[in-house]
């Protein structure tokens, strides 16, 4: 294993950023290992066109052709689930999923698996029961809303309606229309101290109802989308996973190493050195000027208080301050030192910094900025247990120059950053795309649930129907 890992090593060390890019891509875009059924395209054309005809309904304004239900007609059951005693040993770990309102919120949109199963005997002894798969699951309280597409059979706690749809058709066009519909919810909760749906709330839900060919379609558009959003997304967690990775081979392994050898950070490379940051950073530890200097004016520099603001690698201020006190320059590797602790990101200008930051200002003669921007996310955790104070976590400045770091040729310190820059980059693109597809899915949701545009199915007139 050891060799191979040197092989890779070796590799990567020879790529140009191009061939690097193209081997994450390689690294990443794997053959899925799970398949979720999406809703088959069938061979219709579709049209749009916007609709000028409306009706006033309780829930607002709505195509003249469509009607409103209540969710109870259009249901064959609506029902909440139960918990087996936690006590009884012999009612868990069987082969019935139970699904949880965490087990939903680790889901896209259809649910496959369960962190909990239950025995047959917890079944019987409880109010959970058995949902048939293609069922709607909504959370009632907790993550109020929420909803998944169950593709098994589960049972449910009781923070859980199932939601059985008369049509089974109708199941994907529901699943948008709770979806399109959560912010609303609360609107209709119980006031208590935490806000809950209850079963008669929602089966006396009302919602649009277009004819059954334009529920279909609609729900094969957006579901088009989801597919493309769930692609990108699973693209996201390989590359974070492949980042992740690399981050604990070469920033620990370096490139190419054979020999190894222990030091108070751990075993590091035979040629690399071990220094304090004070050595070779200067730390610049922030100051919050006068709230009255304080604008969205654009006067002044751009002003940073804390980690509020931080993005994948470079930060977006929304405020500025007209006398600065503490100021971080461009490359300067900004680190939060007041809780939470050790998030970091570069300045890509000149700030303005607060408090709850630091500036670490590496002297380029003894280190790549770069490599240490990676190497302070992979010890987050680390600089997290460093903090101290009972209520407000903090590090000071005598915490970060006496911090013990890794310290390879500067040579090597470029490459291991333009390797980890380079995921980040990717990551960075993919995180963009998906974020055009959300918006496009909120615009579709908010056109076509309320028939503001309709979609006019007509039969195609060639191809075979199948």
């Amino acid at each position: 294993m050891d060799n191979r890992n040197n092989q890779n090593s070796t590799e990567l060390k020879t790529m140009t950023t191009k061939k690097l890019t193209d081997y994450i891509k390689q690294s990443i875009s794997v053959q899925d290992t799970k398949k979720e059924e999406q809703p088959k395209p069938t061979q219709t054309r579709i049209q749009f066109k916007k609709e000028t005809k409306f009706q006033e309904t309780s829930i607002g304004k709505i195509p003249k052709d469509w009607r409103l239900e209540r969710l109870s007609n259009i249901s064959s059951e609506i029902r909440a689930g139960g918990t087996p005693l936690r006590s009884r040993r012999e009612y868990w770990n069987g082969d019935i999923p139970f699904v949880k309102i965490e087990d939903m919120t680790n889901s896209f949109k259809y649910l496959l698996t369960t962190s909990e199963t239950i025995t047959k005997e917890g079944l019987e002894n409880s109010n959970a029961w058995l949902v048939p798969e293609n069922s709607l699951l909504l959370a009632i309280y907790g993550s109020l809303g929420e909803v998944v597409i169950n593709k098994i059979k589960v049972t449910t706690n009781q923070a859980i309606l199932a939601i059985i749809p008369r049509n089974p058709k109708d199941v994907e066009y529901l699943y948008y229309w709770f979806l399109y519909y959560k912010p609303i919810w609360k609107k209709y909760a119980k006031p208590t101290t935490q806000p809950n749906l209850t079963k008669e709330i929602v089966e006396n839900a009302l919602l649009p109802y277009p004819p059954s060919s334009e529920r279909e379609k609609i729900a094969e558009i957006l579901s088009t989308v989801d597919s493309a959003i769930d692609r990108v997304r699973r693209l996201v967690e390989r590359a974070e996973k492949l980042k992740k990775g690399l981050m604990q081979e070469l920033l620990t392994k370096g490139i190419g190493h054979k020999e190894f050898k222990e030091t108070p950070i751990g075993k590091i490379p035979k040629e690399w050195k071990v220094n304090k940051l004070g050595n070779i950073a200067e730390i610049i530890m922030g100051q919050s000027p006068p709230s009255g200097t304080y604008n969205r004016e654009g006067k002044g520099l751009p002003f940073l208080q804390g980690k509020m603001g931080f993005g994948r690698i470079y930060p977006s201020p929304t405020l500025y301050c007209s006398k600065p006190i503490k100021i971080a320059e461009p490359n300067d590797i900004l680190i939060s030192v007041r809780a939470p602790v050790g998030d970091v990101n570069v300045a890509p200008f000149k700030l303005c910094i607060g408090r709850g930051l630091a500036a670490v200002r590496f002297n380029p003669q003894k280190a790549i900025y770069w490599f240490y921007f990676y190497y302070l996310q992979k010890i987050k955790n680390f600089l997290e247990n460093l903090s101290k104070g009972s209520t407000f976590k903090a590090i000071t400045k005598d915490d970060l120059e006496n911090l013990e770091i890794p310290v390879p040729p500067l040579s090597e310190q470029e490459i291991i950053a333009e390797i980890l820059y380079t995921v980040d980059e990717y990551i960075r693109v993919l995180e963009a795309r998906l974020e055009r597809l959300e918006h496009v899915k909120k615009w579709l949701m908010d056109v076509l649930l309320t028939g503001k545009v309709r979609v006019i199915v007509e039969p195609s007139s060639g191809g075979s129907s199948g």
